[in-house]
């Protein structure tokens, strides 16, 4: 989806997937050493301010303008900074080994540029670093509580393991959640969820 899209969305004055951070990747969050995060599409920074909040530096980035807006709001709000890049994820690029952790939550991107970007996160990773993901699996379909409509954008275990088969996976599975993230991720949801390791 273009940034048109999301700058549609973001500029309601409420934030459409709420303030708090995604569970999962705060759960997985907190099982590490604080160090330093990347955080792709990262829209009115929820994560990124929860993240900052617990003493991460903090680079996020995002195509929308009006998310960008809205996420240094937020991070004012919590009295934190956090270090934000107008972006397009093909073509971002932060130093190789500069980062502790990657997180991706519920970044969907399309078949034709999905493993590059992925790939191109491997290697921001320091040795040691891990990519933390949740996002919708293609039984998404049948719930109406966000996620694209469209299954090429939907991810599988399959698809996840082949993108990441250079790391060590620490966990990989598809579950049944419960969402409550603003007015755009709500009830019932098909998700994927995954963490992996560089070597």
């Amino acid at each position: 989806m273009n940034h048109h899209f999301w700058n549609e969305r973001y500029s309601e004055s409420h934030y459409v997937y709420g303030e708090a951070p995604n569970v999962f990747f705060a759960e997985q969050l907190g099982k590490l050493p604080i160090g330093n995060l990347i955080l792709p599409c990262e829209g009115e920074g929820r994560n990124a301010v929860y993240a900052a909040t617990k003493g991460w530096q903090v680079q996020a980035f995002d195509s929308s303008d009006a998310g960008k807006v809205k996420a240094l709001q937020l991070a004012s709000k919590h009295q934190v900074a956090i270090n934000y890049a107008i972006e397009d994820a093909t073509k971002i690029d932060y130093a190789v080994n500069s980062v502790d952790a990657v997180a991706f939550v519920f970044a969907h991107f399309p078949p034709a540029i999905r493993q590059a970007i992925h790939h191109k996160a491997i290697t921001w990773l320091k040795p040691g670093g891990k990519i933390i993901m949740e996002a919708f699996n293609p039984q998404q379909l049948q719930y109406s509580s966000g996620g694209p409509k469209n299954a090429d954008m939907l991810y599988t275990t399959e698809m996840l393991q082949d993108d990441f088969k250079s790391m060590q996976i620490d966990c990989l599975h598809t579950t049944e959640v419960i969402l409550n993230e603003g007015p755009f991720h709500q009830g019932k949801a098909a998700v994927i969820q995954m963490v992996v390791t560089r070597w």
